[in-house]
């Protein structure tokens, strides 16, 4: 079942307070995952494999560098769901 975007950030807000301790209602659409929201490059994987995980994406490495915002996951999410 498609999720919609508000789904998809609140999911992500889930995903990044449990691996970074930020609150979840701090990740919002325009957030940068490094300079907003202290997600290193460590963490981006584990909120990578979370996302797959959660949302039933496949996100190659290839495609991870280029998830800077909330957004970016969000729409890619969006796009890329089953």
């Amino acid at each position: 079942m498609a999720v919609t975007q508000e789904e998809i950030v609140a999911g992500l807000g889930e995903i990044v307070n449990e691996i970074a301790g930020i609150p979840a209602e701090d990740v919002e659409l325009d957030k940068s995952f490094t300079d907003d929201l202290d997600v290193d490059s460590l963490s981006m994987v584990e909120v990578v494999v979370a996302a797959e995980e959660r949302f039933g994406v496949k996100i190659p490495d290839d495609d991870v560098k280029n998830l800077k915002t909330v957004r970016d996951a969000a729409d890619y999410i969006l796009k890329h769901q089953s």
